[in-house]
């Protein structure tokens, strides 16, 4: 089975449009990553292909990223990103999916001031049209925005969507509840959803953590989505901030139940991504 990271980036700071990218984000983070830079990693893991999420909220980024992936051997697919708010979003995505390895978008609650603006019409309608044609959608909010995130999929019920990063817990506080109870509604309520397990080290304190506190929370994760609606991702080269791409693997092979399959680990590693992405050419 081919391993597949299900989450990482890549940038190039020239480009202009990262906003949230400025100097007073670090030198682990301000400065330009691509395939060459991600490439040995991948090897030293055993992970054969990845898909590059949206990192930057123009039509452009995700032009660039697909130029990328026509470049790079080791891109199985490009999330990238549409602006609900431009009446030409319609043309952009058919664009977009012209090319073969474009496998769907990311909508940004985490960035809004009020997670409520994702439940206005223009999203609504826009995410009930996606729907639809059964394109893959990224949802990367923050743990505290979940009940609105279970508003909206009530309001679309049918959206073939992965909740980014277990939603963003408190893993450095320690704080479990109400993430954990509304993970497990969403799960109950919206059967098809599915989990990204990534983005965890850097939720807990980038210097001082330790494996031992991402257990329960993986644990809960894969107990109430199931093995088959989650999937590895690293949010490299964002990981960086609290450890290496090594870290990220160590920590979740040892998170994971000891009493899995095979099989099952094989659909966490990849498995899954590649259900959820149609992806074809591996």
């Amino acid at each position: 089975m081919i391993r597949i990271d299900a989450h990482q980036h890549y940038w190039k700071l020239d480009r202009g449009d990262y906003g949230w990218l400025t100097p007073e984000a670090g030198p682990v983070l301000y400065r330009d990553y691509g395939p060459a830079d991600l490439e040995p990693e991948l090897e030293r893991a055993g992970v054969s292909r990845t898909i590059i999420v949206q990192a930057a909220t123009t039509h452009a980024e995700t032009d660039y990223m697909l130029q990328l992936a026509e470049q790079s051997e080791s891109v199985a697919g490009v999330v990238g990103w549409l602006d609900f708010a431009d009446p030409k979003w319609r043309q952009a995505l058919e664009s977009f999916s012209s090319h073969p390895k474009f496998v769907g978008i990311r909508v940004m609650i985490q960035d809004m001031e009020d997670a409520r603006e994702v439940l206005q019409p223009h999203y609504v309608e826009a995410l009930q049209e996606l729907a639809a044609i059964q394109l893959p959608v990224d949802l990367v909010l923050k743990s505290h925005q979940l009940p609105v995130v279970i508003q909206l999929l009530k309001q679309v019920p049918g959206l073939h969507t992965v909740i980014d990063h277990i939603a963003k817990p408190r893993i450095g506080e320690g704080v479990f509840e109400p993430w954990a109870s509304q993970m497990k509604e969403l799960t109950e309520t919206f059967p098809g959803v599915y989990c990204k397990l990534s983005g965890m080290i850097t939720e807990a304190n980038h210097q001082e953590w330790e494996p031992e506190q991402f257990v329960s929370y993986v644990r809960h994760i894969v107990d109430v989505f199931g093995t088959k609606r989650v999937m590895f991702g690293s949010d490299w080269p964002v990981c960086l901030l609290a450890g290496s791409y090594g870290d990220v693997c160590d920590v979740l092979a040892s998170a994971l139940p000891s009493t899995l399959e095979a099989e099952e680990l094989e659909a966490i590693y990849g498995g899954n991504a590649a259900a959820f992405y149609k992806l074809t050419d591996l």
